[in-house]
């Protein structure tokens, strides 16, 4: 499950067209900030480690996410800064247990084609990525030869015959909420369909990630979740961070590759700021879920956003001070 994502395909929506892109956008945005690109930028997502790759001319890396560490021989490559790394190097991905994806970026980014505007893989179709599809063992990726000030200023200070990084690292974690066992929600359309007892399980009880869980979505077990009005519902927008509801009660979490329309009531929309946590998730995962408005929603998201911003123009003004 290596392919090629960006921030995704959005214009296309009312065709049928999924967003895909990175699962985690916060560790892509990171990891594309680390080496100067711009955030939109294509990188790999890697689901857990068990990969490697070799590097056939010098380039400038950066990783982020919670699903492997890279390691050379037997030393750890640090995550979250720039990495220059010499030609024919050859970089493991070893499994890291706080989460199961993770991203890599090159400076310029992945040079692959654009397809429907977005560099994004939409493996179920075919488009997008490296031809389409998920990267195999002997796959070639280049990276593309406009770079930013930045990352001609980085690779410049960083280049030599040794893999060489700098002191400072952007601090991913103060990015993400404290609790990484608790995602916030905002109540959906359908949220007054369901029982009292249902709307406290769902707002109380631990839910688990089960193995049906993939880049279009997760299905939890947990309490069912009991709806008191039976008509039926036309199929309606649904996104990723949706969280519906099955005929059995179970709850399923919509991802990045999900569909752009569904008929299962939506009893609740993650906040955008918390949909790395659940990026990271994986089978035997438990989470809880807490109601926010959708005003907090949107305050929390504006505030990482602008953190973002801010890192980003700390790096372009030359103060790594401002990184921890």
């Amino acid at each position: 499950m290596s392919s090629v994502q960006d921030m995704g395909r959005w214009e296309y929506l009312s065709q049928g067209v999924p967003i895909s892109g990175a699962m985690d956008r916060l560790a892509a945005r990171i990891a594309n900030l680390a080496v100067g690109n711009l955030e939109n930028e294509a990188v790999i997502e890697f689901t857990y480690g068990h990969a490697a790759f070799q590097t056939n001319q010098p380039a400038l890396l950066a990783y982020s996410g919670g699903g492997a560490i890279l390691k050379v021989g037997s030393g750890m490559l640090p995550a979250d800064r720039p990495l220059f790394v010499p030609s024919g190097t050859t970089i493991r991905l070893i499994n890291d247990a706080h989460g199961c994806r993770s991203y890599l970026a090159v400076a310029g980014g992945w040079d692959v084609p654009e397809v429907l505007g977005s560099r994004s893989t939409y493996i179920t179709a075919a488009i997008g990525g490296y031809q389409g599809r998920l990267l195999r063992n002997g796959d070639a990726l280049e990276a593309r030869r406009e770079l930013t000030d930045i990352a001609v200023e980085l690779y410049r200070r960083l280049e030599g015959q040794i893999i060489n990084y700098p002191k400072w690292a952007i601090a991913r974690p103060l990015l993400l909420p404290k609790d990484r066992h608790t995602v916030r929600v905002v109540p959906a359309h359908e949220f007054t369909w369901f029982g009292g007892k249902s709307v406290v399980d769902f707002l109380s009880a631990p839910y688990t990630v089960s193995t049906a869980c993939n880049r279009m979505g997760y299905q939890l077990n947990g309490p069912p979740i009991q709806r008191f009005v039976d008509r039926e519902l036309l199929s309606s927008a649904v996104a990723p961070g949706t969280i519906q509801v099955t005929g059995d009660g179970n709850l399923i979490v919509l991802m990045a590759d999900c569909q752009t329309s569904g008929g299962y009531p939506r009893i609740a929309q993650v906040a955008a700021v918390d949909m790395p946590l659940c990026a990271q998730l994986k089978p035997g995962d438990t989470i809880y879920f807490r109601e926010i408005s959708r005003a907090e929603a949107e305050k929390l998201y504006i505030r990482q956003a602008d953190q973002l911003n801010k890192l980003a123009a700390a790096l372009a003004a030359n103060l790594p001070v401002a990184f921890k």
